[in-house]
């Protein structure tokens, strides 16, 4: 009842989100809010708090694990002009049980140079989407606990430190990110010496009938080259669910260059609920990756799951 009646107070005729915003300090960073906000007396110190220790999206992720569901891949493999070069679309079903998992192919077809004489994946991002997503050999000891799986770079080398890397700044975005070349803190986005770099913007808006929070952290325009440089995040964009503050929706933009290791990507995650599984739903991802002694390339995919089986 209470949150039909606060429904009821943002949504009625009188009360408009093009009403002027208003802007607080919360430690040293400026945030904007939007009417709505204001009115619902949302403490933003304890909001921003929340937002810099949320597990619910790397849980999502880990919750995969621990799943059987069908998932739709396409991949695809992008010339220097945009053009389609190479691709694959696939339709795999993974099976769950007892802490294994298992992928089995269910159809596919690819174009262009996918794949190399031995039928391996020719491009550096389709063995990355293999790596994050597949299990084709049985995998066991899976589990979907957070606290467990802390990501690191202790004991890995080549591709899978790079998956590793690319974990870290997918799944726990403002995390350091070690073993990238000069990347140092440039990630934190929530760090201290970072507050002036970015603006911050919370909303409160209705998703799919679920009210939620929005924010939105964005780099400032008009930053010098020497600021421009410490920025690698330079948008993200989160909505919350305002009931338990369960992420259901992120999109975040990323772009970085240190000569051997760039790149520039954007990703779109939406959620859905699985029984008592939060679990990504749709996943987006575009982008280019430069890394030495692998040539630079630009790729595009959509995973999308579904027939989800708690188990």
């Amino acid at each position: 009842m209470r949150r039909l009646k606060f429904l009821f107070f943002i949504l009625s005729p009188s009360f408009s989100f093009a009403q002027q915003p208003d802007t607080v300090d919360a430690g040293g960073r400026l945030v904007t809010l939007s009417e709505v906000v204001i009115r619902s007396g949302t403490n933003v110190p304890g909001f921003i708090d929340r937002v810099r220790a949320d597990t619910t999206f790397y849980k999502a992720f880990r919750n995969l694990r621990v799943l059987t569901y069908t998932s739709l891949n396409d991949v695809r493999m992008l010339d220097r002009k945009g053009g389609v070069k190479a691709s694959q679309q696939s339709r795999t079903r993974q099976t769950a049980w007892k802490g294994c998992r298992v992928t089995r192919m269910l159809e596919e077809k690819h174009s262009g140079d996918f794949y190399d004489r031995s039928g391996d994946y020719r491009y550096y991002t389709a063995k990355l989407y293999d790596g994050l997503f597949f299990a084709f050999d049985t995998v066991c000891g899976q589990h979907n606990r957070v606290k467990d799986a802390k990501l690191g770079l202790n004991g890995k080398s080549g591709l899978e430190k790079h998956k590793e890397q690319l974990k870290m700044l997918f799944f726990d975005p403002g995390s350091d990110i070690p073993g990238i070349p000069l990347m140092g803190d440039k990630v934190q986005i929530f760090d201290p010496g970072h507050i002036k770099l970015y603006d911050h913007h919370i909303d409160i808006r209705e998703r799919k009938g679920v009210l939620c929070y929005v924010f939105v952290v964005k780099a400032k325009p008009g930053l010098n080259s020497f600021d421009r440089d410490r920025i690698v995040i330079d948008e993200m964009t989160t909505w919350f669910d305002y009931k338990n503050f369960e992420v259901l929706e992120r999109t975040y933009a990323m772009s970085y260059n240190a000569g051997l290791y760039n790149f520039d990507v954007r990703m779109h995650v939406e959620m859905t609920h699985a029984g008592k599984f939060l679990v990504p739903a749709v996943i987006r991802y575009d982008g280019t990756w430069g890394v030495a002694m692998a040539k630079k390339e630009r790729g595009i995919f959509t995973a999308t799951i579904f027939e989800i089986e708690p188990n």
